[in-house]
């Protein structure tokens, strides 16, 4: 169930623009006020959009998510989680989401899988993806309307960090990558540097050089596909092992890229939280002792 305390200090307002202010979209409104679940301080509502509600009132209701994905019993390095939150260390290899070619095996199915063996009520609500051979921490919800506050479109904000290797050093060893990013024309897959494409703003610091390369750590100001990896392409330094980019694989088999810290202030307790997650071995056996 879920369930709101509407603040004791709150002039009387619609129901709908309160929940406006706690981050529940259109669509996700659309179906509690016809899941005939509704309630307002334990009595049912028959037409919650004609409701309004005032300071110390308690709204609620039931509605059970959906999911066309298969749970199941895969290995999950949860790195936090509570009531309203989970972050995962997802490893190489693995995608995000079930596509048409790959119904298993990816994080959707492990956490839904994790879901159901510890009754946990809950879909499957990625507030972001990574590429399936970039590795590190990705934070999920548990439920849609914080999935809604966390995304692009809400006003609760998350910082995501990586590490990264590349060839040789970048010159200023820190500053701000700021260079627009569009789909390629002559690929289905690819991104470009591109003036008619969307902004796109990387924060980079060198953080050691070694053996004719640097390890960098990068912060994502925006969230474009493929942002770091188009920005340091575009930079003339490729991603090691990033051969999609122009990166060599000589030394590892995918792209050099670990997202090891995620921090955000709760969107329901205000708690800073702060997660992380070590090199992984492939990245760590490129740098010297």
């Amino acid at each position: 169930m879920t369930e709101y305390h509407v603040p004791k200090d709150l002039t009387t307002m619609p129901v709908r623009s309160f929940l406006k202010q706690m981050g529940i979209s259109t669509t996700h409104w659309k179906k509690v006020k016809f899941s005939g679940t509704f309630r307002c301080n334990g009595e049912p509502i028959s037409h919650p959009a004609l409701l309004s509600v005032s300071g110390g009132d308690v709204i609620s209701w039931e509605l059970a998510e959906e999911t066309a994905v298969t749970p199941e019993d895969l290995p999950l390095d949860i790195r936090y989680e509570d009531d309203d939150l989970l972050i995962v260390n997802k490893p190489c290899g693995q995608l995000v989401h079930p596509t048409n070619r790959e119904l298993t095996g990816t994080l959707a199915n492990g956490v839904l899988g994790y879901y159901a063996r510890s009754g946990i009520p809950a879909a499957f609500h990625p507030i972001h993806r990574l590429d399936r051979n970039t590795t590190g921490l990705v934070l999920i919800a548990k439920q849609p309307q914080l999935h809604y506050q966390l995304s692009p479109k809400g006003k609760k904000k998350f910082r995501r960090e990586y590490l990264a290797i590349i060839p040789g050093r970048l010159f200023p060893s820190s500053g701000i990558i700021d260079a627009p990013i569009a789909r390629d024309p002559e690929s289905i897959i690819r991104r470009r540097v591109s003036p008619e494409g969307q902004e796109a703003r990387t924060q980079y610091e060198t953080l050691r050089t070694f053996c004719g390369m640097s390890l960098l750590r990068l912060r994502l100001e925006t969230g474009r596909t493929h942002q770091i990896r188009v920005h340091l392409s575009y930079l003339g330094h490729p991603l090691i092992g990033d051969d999609l980019y122009g990166g060599s694989r000589e030394l590892i088999r995918r792209q050099a890229l670990h997202a090891f810290r995620l921090s955000l202030s709760h969107p329901v307790t205000g708690k800073q939280i702060v997660a992380l997650a070590e090199l992984p071995e492939d990245m760590r056996s490129l740098l010297p002792d």
